[in-house]
């Protein structure tokens, strides 16, 4: 039989989608629940189960040969538990456990800035890059590491969660429980809470997303400009720390902040020409991410073939 396919989930606080991905990312077969992500746990998991089953349902299921899971976290991926803080059900919840009994198939869990890295990694902008931080800028933000070449997710699949570094020691506080955090600055409802803040005001639509903020700073408002260009300082200080830390070489930056597109990405790389000082990084780059929405999927593939690579090397020792 063979075993050439893996069963990814992506699991968000909207939706649950599944899909069997094969050896080239790509997606063979798709599933999707609706989250009920203010239910109770096991209803929670009703959904991802009917996913599964989904696609257990066609004759390619018996060429899978593991599940990957990237879901919202926090996540404890050397625990198998998961505690979505927009699924409310879920808190320390044997998510790895109950897919592993459904399934019957080895599982691996990462959070999902690292399916995220692992997709855009693989396929993606950060392809050919042996160093590299790729990051999630939307609701919040995420992000996961590639480092010698390797998916680097640490020992809970939280590793590059670069939204919570502190960028600004008496900054407001964040829900996290520190102060002056990359997401509390960066992250979309945040651009769109400073600019309303500022004075800036929506249009006839009263549209207060951070796309409508997009929209205003590129036709020339001034306060939409300066919330874009605070988030773009925030996130330079987080890449260029990281680098400083790690030496990566390139940050991948996806989510729906990333479609302002040059209204984010050109402050972004001003400020970061100012950051990212020493001589070691001054090379670093920044690269819009282009996997999509199918970067959950694909990335929660390749996590569990790389688990897999890593398991069969250890065992050749």
């Amino acid at each position: 039989m063979h075993t050439d396919l893996v069963a990814a989930l992506d699991i968000g606080g909207t939706k649950i989608a599944g899909a069997l991905v094969d050896a080239d990312g790509r997606l063979l077969l798709r599933a999707q629940r609706p989250t009920p992500a203010l239910e109770d746990g096991d209803t929670v998991m009703r959904a991802a189960e009917a996913v599964l089953a989904e696609l257990a349902g066609s004759p390619l299921w018996e060429r899978a040969s593991a599940v990957g899971i990237g879901s919202a976290g926090p996540v404890d991926a050397s625990a198998g538990t998961v505690s979505p803080v927009n699924i409310p059900g879920w808190r320390g919840f044997p998510l790895v456990e109950r897919v592993r009994m459904v399934t019957g198939l080895d599982v691996e869990l990462v959070g999902d800035g690292v399916a995220m890295t692992a997709a855009e990694h693989w396929l993606g902008a950060a392809r050919g890059h042996d160093n590299a931080l790729c990051m999630v800028v939307s609701t919040g933000v995420g992000g996961g590491l590639v480092l010698g070449g390797a998916l680097h997710p640490g020992p809970t699949g939280n590793a590059g969660h670069i939204g919570h570094i502190s960028v600004d020691l008496d900054g407001e506080a964040c829900p996290c429980g520190a102060r002056g955090c990359v997401e509390r600055i960066a992250s979309g409802p945040n651009i769109a809470r400073r600019a309303l803040a500022d004075g800036w005001r929506p249009g006839p639509d009263g549209d207060t997303s951070a796309a409508a903020v997009a929209a205003a700073a590129r036709a020339g408002d001034a306060v939409a400009v300066a919330s874009f260009e605070r988030a773009a300082r925030a996130l330079a200080a987080g890449i260029a720390a990281t680098a400083t830390l790690v030496e990566i070489e390139i940050a991948v930056i996806g989510g729906g902040v990333a479609g302002a597109g040059d209204v984010l990405f050109t402050p972004l790389r001003r400020a970061l020409r100012d950051y990212a000082t020493l001589s070691f990084v001054r090379r670093l780059t920044v690269a819009p991410a282009l996997m999509g929405t199918d970067a959950g999927l694909v990335g929660a593939a390749a996590a569990a073939t790389s688990a897999r690579r890593v398991g069969e090397a250890a065992l050749l020792k």
